[in-house]
């Protein structure tokens, strides 16, 4: 049995990404592990704003504090009964540390991570993709799905191949930790550049190595920016598509997981991304 962690801010719980970890943990016979992340330093407020009201600071702060209190509560409730609503083998971690080292940690013991992909774990609003994820995918030890804020049944997968070993590890993660989702239809995607064949990247090998994991494959070459071509391809895409990526990290990465590429495929976020790196 693997073990899926799913991360919530419980000052911002997100149901979204909640019913994606539980129908992919009931789906794929996976343990799901709730990971309340209940930063001490995270408020629903701002100190700057109850300075400025003025009178009993502390005894304003106590109150928002205890009303914070409660709204997590109820996040871990909720979180719990649909677990159990789903008769799915889970359990709770609530984490009082600081946010990212406390989920980094967690994620050396996880075969899954799944997150909100608008998550900042602060009281501002950030543009996608926050400090917060990029630091996570950054130093993350499991693979990562990251969704949207609508839940949409996974019914295909696109793979991204741009022939470096970061995205042949991606697709290699996805089959390991995602194993039920192995007989949907696959599309793999790759783009290369004008002045090259239109072939796949080490054609031969790669397509071995993806008949012993994907029964049903399409492959689809297109030619010019990456960018560009990943995005139209996208915009004429259905949704219930799964997109799987190669490395976020701050080494080597995949040529198309450069920052461009990864904040283009988070700002639009209409499917869930699926991320490693070695």
């Amino acid at each position: 049995m693997k073990k899926y962690i799913v991360a919530f801010d419980g000052l911002k719980y997100s149901e979204s990404v909640r019913d994606y970890a539980i129908h992919l943990a009931k789906q794929n016979n996976a343990h799901l592990t709730g990971v309340f992340l209940d930063d001490f330093m995270h408020h629903s407020y701002k100190i700057t704003q109850l300075l400025k009201q003025g009178g009993d600071f502390e005894a304003r702060r106590k109150k928002y504090d205890q009303k914070d209190e409660k709204t997590r509560n109820l996040a871990v409730a909720d979180f719990e009964s649909a677990c159990q609503q789903a008769s799915l083998n889970y359990s709770l971690h609530r984490d009082k540390c600081v946010a990212i080292q406390e989920l980094l940690h967690e994620s050396i013991f996880a075969d899954l991570l799944f997150l909100d992909s608008t998550e900042t774990f602060t009281a501002y609003a950030e543009k996608a993709p926050s400090l917060f994820i990029r630091d996570l995918l950054g130093n993350v030890h499991c693979p990562v799905v990251l969704v949207p804020h609508s839940f949409q049944p996974i019914s295909k997968l696109l793979l991204l191949y741009d022939g470096a070993p970061s995205s042949v590890h991606a697709i290699k993660m996805l089959s390991y930790t995602l194993d039920a989702l192995k007989e949907l239809p696959v599309t793999i995607l790759t783009v290369n550049a004008a002045d090259q064949s239109s072939h796949l990247p080490d054609n031969k090998l790669f397509k071995q190595f993806l008949k012993r994991h994907f029964s049903k494959v399409q492959y689809i070459v297109r030619k010019g920016a990456p960018g560009t071509e990943i995005t139209n391809y996208l915009k004429q895409a259905k949704n219930g598509a799964l997109i799987t990526l190669g490395a976020y990290s701050r080494g080597a990465i995949s040529r198309w997981f450069k920052t461009s590429m990864a904040d283009m495929l988070m700002k639009e976020m209409k499917y869930p991304l699926f991320i490693a790196h070695d």
